[in-house]
């Protein structure tokens, strides 16, 4: 009877840790998009060109790019549920300094301290999650925080959309206080006691690097990449070569997101079944065929095709980062899985820039011009096609190095030292 009621306060407490956990990820991810949608009012309020006012979103991604593998590292130098603690206060300060922002240049300052708070919120939540999951229910844990970053990054325009005519650009940072400050309450309540550590540092970012993490750092970068040129390249695409309306774009665009939200947590379960290799495989697979189908059929069926590429692409990226996150995790000491997860924060970061930028500029040289408003819809559909046929061979280069091993890679980086 004793152990039941220890196992069933155990459960409680996961659970609650679990909770706190997922809306420290929502709030981070809710903080990258629900700023894009304000520009427009920014720009107006502000009497300020669009290139500066863009400094709101740019000034987030960079000081959360910047800051992931330092606050990974602060994680496991100082204490997980500490650093998760610190990490909130300065979300919800910052969040508070943008909304009570005089001018454009502070907006952008607390939005870069935002940033850095996000920066805590998502690597910190990864490697609590990870340290207080049950070892049966690790993949579980990790779909689950896909999900609820799906959820905050589809859940930001429209939140963003209702707010703005009620409250201003202003609102859309009032509304993450309260929020941050749940969750804040919550990780005092709920986080377990950060371990009394011993006098020996943690192992540095060049010790992480020799271990086997180096394929799912590379993988992750790829991954990436090919996730953001959807975002980039298929607006494009949908508005110029198929002649979409507004509205119409936006609503195929969200059928990503929404696939996004309902696999993450059964992409985890498969984890828990199946092996994170194995669903490793097929995400990667599934990948590959969903890029090779945007190159191929809305040439054939227009809309149609291209919603069926996003149907087969979008739950292959959910099990590759469900079983990617868990591989990269699953050996790593518990005084390194700070800077472990940090560093694949940094891989996902540098693949959405690249995909944003290299891939952006595939997308042109396919078009054979950069001024896409006025480009022909037949050049738009070549530049597609060029796009997403180097993103399947992109991904079948991630299914090579997964094939390859781990152990491959580790000797070549130990013979190149």
């Amino acid at each position: 009877m004793q152990q039941a009621e220890m196992t069933g306060s155990a459960k409680t407490e996961r659970r609650g840790a679990t909770l706190t956990l997922s809306l420290s990820m929502l709030l981070a991810s809710l903080g990258t998009s629900i700023a894009n949608i304000a520009l427009p009012k920014l720009a107006e309020d502000f009497s300020a060109p669009f290139t500066e006012v863009q400094g709101v979103v740019v000034a987030y991604l960079a000081a959360l790019t910047i800051s992931v593998v330092i606050v990974g590292r602060l994680g496991d130098l100082y204490g997980l549920k500490r650093m998760q603690l610190a990490g909130l206060g300065l979300f919800a300060a910052a969040s508070l300094l943008s909304a009570m922002a005089p001018d454009l240049t502070l907006l952008m300052a607390a939005r870069a301290v935002q940033g850095v708070g996000a920066a805590f919120l998502m690597t910190i939540s990864m490697a609590l999650m990870r340290e207080t999951a049950s070892e049966a229910r690790i993949g579980r844990a990790m779909g689950l925080l896909g999900t609820v970053s799906a959820l905050g990054t589809a859940l930001g325009p429209s939140l963003g959309g209702a707010l703005i005519p009620l409250a201003g650009w202003r609102g859309i940072f009032w509304v993450q206080v309260p929020l941050a400050g749940l969750a804040l309450i919550l990780a005092i309540a709920t986080l377990p006691a950060d371990r009394a550590r011993g006098k020996t540092r943690p192992a540095g970012l060049l010790a992480m690097l020799e271990r086997r993490l180096i394929p799912n750092l590379v993988v992750n970068i790829v991954v990436a990449a090919v996730m953001m040129t959807t975002l980039v390249v298929g607006p494009f695409y949908l508005g110029l070569a198929l002649g979409l309306k507004a509205a119409v774009v936006g609503l195929v665009m969200s059928v990503g997101p929404v696939i996004s939200i309902i696999s993450g947590v059964p992409s985890g379960r498969l984890v828990d079944a199946w092996g994170a290799r194995r669903v490793l495989s097929i995400g990667l697979a599934m990948l590959a065929a969903g890029a090779f189908l945007l190159a191929i059929l809305p040439e054939i069926s227009g809309v149609a095709g291209y919603v069926a590429a996003i149907i087969v692409l979008t739950p292959g990226y959910q099990l590759f980062q469900a079983a990617n996150n868990t591989a990269a995790l699953a050996d790593v000491p518990k005084d390194r899985r700070g800077t472990a997860s940090g560093l694949l924060g940094l891989s996902r970061n540098i693949g959405l820039m690249s995909g944003a930028s290299l891939m952006g500029a595939v997308f042109a040289y396919g078009a054979g011009t950069q001024d896409f408003i006025h480009a022909a819809p037949a050049a738009i559909s070549a530049g597609m096609q060029l796009t997403f046929l180097l993103a399947g061979g992109l991904m079948l280069s991630a299914m090579a190095i997964v094939f390859a091993g781990a152990a491959n890679w580790l000797c070549l980086f130990r013979e190149k030292a």
